[in-house]
Order: structure tokens, then sequence, then C-alpha cells
């Protein structure tokens, strides 16, 4: 506790841990002042971001990179399964669709080109295990080519509501089995093969594993109930910042969404540990797009007022599929440099531009 204490004080972003009761606090006794609660937030996500990025670290230095990205991702999207899962339970499917290609779409383009573009002001040219981010990226197109199958039917065949539906529950087990099997290859049959690059040695002691693991839990929930309320004001606030439906569901939610995932991956690429920051960007799109996904088709059998299928709208499929295949081209060589980021975050900076000058349906 001593440790984390020191932590906060020396660091000035984490001085905006107060802001955490306090957005509590407004909810609370103001939950119609929607624009408020909107940015207090975002303002108490940032920090709960920063300590989980710290505690995420002394993880990954014990376990190593590939063990730390994983932990890091399933942390981070146990955020946006909370958040998935609530709106699932109000019938808001569209929003839980578009925040999961929003998903992957972020932390495939937004997520790594930040990575690459930040460690690579530092560095010169960093290296990374390119083993892991292709195996990373085939999952990754996996699970594009089991979204676009019923949506492709759906568009060219007109397919019945039921059947896309009996689809869309045989590709979630599918998608998870091929989940399930890519950890056991990454992290039990073939973990030689995923080792980390080298890099440079980092002078700051890491916490004690068991003050880490305990940071992990306590911050992945705290981050769960701020996101809550979070998505709770997003969308009123959104009109008030003339915002789009669309532009909110793929854009704003997702960044907040990953905002925990994001500061672990953008300081280790400061600090020259491309492995873990392409393992939380790619391992957490990959996670999203083959288990989150279809866990929530098989939950929305249980929970929802209509079950959910994994039929998206074709922009959001095309989105998708251009994100992994650059991900695919960007990951080959294993090495990377600022400009390298640059091109991935313009690609995602299209998107979200076309996303927020379309037109509300």
């Amino acid at each position: 506790m001593t440790v984390l204490l020191r932590e906060i004080r020396r660091s000035p972003l984490l001085w905006l841990l107060v802001f955490v009761p306090v957005v509590f606090v407004a909810a609370r006794l103001r939950p119609h002042s929607h624009t408020m609660l909107f940015v207090l937030s975002v303002l108490a996500i940032v920090p709960l971001a920063a300590l989980l990025s710290h505690a995420t670290e002394s993880v990954a230095a014990k376990t190593g990179d590939a063990a730390g990205g994983l932990l890091n991702a399933t942390l981070g999207n146990l955020t946006e399964l909370v958040i998935a899962l609530t709106a699932l339970a109000a019938g808001q499917i569209m929003l839980v669709k578009a925040s999961i290609a929003g998903a992957i779409v972020t932390n495939t383009l937004f997520m790594m080109g930040a990575s690459f573009l930040l460690g690579g002001l530092r560095h010169h040219v960093q290296e990374f295990n390119r083993i892991g981010a292709r195996m990373q990226s085939g999952l990754l197109f996996l699970a594009t080519i089991a979204l676009l199958v019923p949506s492709a039917l759906a568009t060219a065949d007109a397919s019945s509501a039921a059947f896309t539906r009996k689809l869309s529950v045989g590709l979630a087990v599918l998608l998870i089995a091929a989940y399930a099997l890519g950890l056991l290859f990454s992290l039990k049959t073939h973990r030689e093969l995923f080792a980390s690059a080298e890099h440079a040695k980092d002078d700051e002691e890491p916490w004690p594993l068991k003050l880490a693991l305990a940071t992990l839990a306590a911050v992945t929930v705290l981050v769960a109930l701020v996101s809550e309320i979070f998505v709770e004001s997003v969308q009123a606030a959104a009109e008030a910042f003339g915002m789009t439906p669309a532009f909110v569901g793929f854009i704003v939610v997702s960044l907040v969404g990953a905002a925990a995932e994001m500061a672990s991956a953008f300081s280790a690429a400061h600090k020259d540990r491309l492995d873990l920051s392409v393992g939380i960007a790619l391992g957490s799109a990959s996670q999203i797009a083959l288990f989150v996904a279809p866990a929530l088709v098989l939950t929305s059998w249980f929970i929802g007022p209509a079950p959910m299928d994994l039929q998206f709208w074709p922009g959001a499929v095309v989105m998708m599929i251009i994100a992994t295949l650059t991900a695919v081209f960007v990951t080959n060589g294993g090495r990377s440099a600022w400009f390298v980021g640059v091109l991935l975050l313009m690609v995602y900076l299209i998107f979200a531009m076309t996303l927020y000058l379309m037109p509300p349906r």
C-alpha cells in the first residue's frame, strides 16, 4: 500500500483520482445533468487507466509481455463486456453492435497506431515479435470472416431472421473454440515462439505481484462502474456537443471503454516494450471479436428482450475488414517507426470523420 501511495503522490495525473468519488456522488445527486456526468466520468476514467497501466507493467515484468498483454486485454475488455451486457438487457442491440465493431477498429488502428507513433518519437526503430502479431492478426481475420458471412447472406439472399440467428449461434461457438485453442497454442504448447523481443532495461522497479494484481482487480471494478455512468450520459451529452449517434457508438464509447488498455499500451511503447503494446492492442481486438461478441450472442438468449445475431451493417463490416488487413500489413515485418503509426492513425481518422459527418438515420 505504501508503494501505491508513493506512486500517487509523485504522479500529477493520478491526482485526478479525486474525481472518482465525485462522479459517484454527482450521479446520485444530479442524475439528469448528463453533460456534467459525461465530463466527470471521463476525468475519472483517465487516472484509473493510468493506475491500471502501472499495475499491468508490474505483472508483465513477472510473467512476460505475452501473458501481461493478455491479462491487460482481458481486464480492459471486462469493462466493455459490462457496458455491452447492460445495453443488451435494455434491448439496445444496435448500440452493442456499434461498440463491438468500434472496439475492434479502435484497438487495431488507434491504439496500435498511437503506440507506434509515441514509441517511434523516442526510439528510432522498434522491434517486436512478429510471430505473435501474425497470430493475433490471423485470429482477427478469422473473426471478420465470421462477421462478414451473416451480413453478406442477409444482403444477397434475403435470408430469414431465424436462419441468421441460428447461424450466429453456430459461429459464436466456433469463434470461442478458436480463441481457446489460440490461447493453448500461444501460452502452452508453443510459448517459446512468443518470447518478447529484446528491449532496454527499465530503471523503474516493478510493484510487488500481490499489490499489482489487487490493484488490477480493484481498478477494473471502478472503471466498470464509472463507465456505466458514462454510457448513461453519453447520448444526451453527444447531442449537446453535436455528435451523431454513429460517431458516439463507434468512436466515443470505444475510446473511453479502452482507456485503461490504451494507457498501458502507450506507456509500454514509450519504454520500448512494443511487444506489450502490440499484445494489448491486437490481443484486445481479437478477444472482442472471438470471445466478447460470441459470448454476447449466446447470453442474449437469456437476458435480452430479443436474441442478438452477428449481422452487422455493411459499413461496419467494411471498416473491420480494412482495419484487420491494415494490421496484417504493418505487423508483417516485426519492426516499426513513428511514420507507421501515422499511417494507422490516418486510416482511423478517415473512419472517424466519415461517421462524424454521417447524417443520423
